[in-house]
């Protein structure tokens, strides 16, 4: 049996978009609560149960979402234009050599928006 499993997180961060366009009001320092869904997929291990333990996927993706969380992006190194695709393809990057089965990475910007990335 094959399944897809989604673990989602959280975190809080500022952002500016220097490359909307003059007079966007993206271009301004402002903050987002964003959402972030893992996506991995996978065969079932009939010994398991499971795809993947979702603790093994919070291990892996907590770590790297501290460094965004209460953050400028725009102060991390590739994330001079942090926008929602430019986050998505970051986290996905971060987790792909150690997370495998990793499929995509949606982010959340807001209840209605979000990006998925699937490398």
């Amino acid at each position: 049996m094959d399944v897809e499993v989604v673990k989602t997180f959280r975190f809080e961060a500022a952002h500016h978009l220097p490359c909307s366009p003059q007079g966007h009001k993206c271009r301004r320092m402002h903050g987002h609560s964003y959402r972030v869904d893992v996506h991995v997929c996978g065969g079932v291990d009939p010994s398991t149960g499971w795809v993947i333990d979702f603790g093994q996927i919070s291990s892996l993706v907590e770590p790297l979402l501290a460094t965004l969380d209460h953050s400028c992006l725009n102060e991390i190194p590739g994330l001079d234009n942090p926008t929602s695709e430019h986050i998505a393809k970051y986290i996905f990057d971060g987790l792909c050599s150690r997370l495998p089965g990793l499929s995509a990475v949606s982010v959340w910007e807001s209840e209605t928006s979000r990006c998925v990335y699937r490398g």
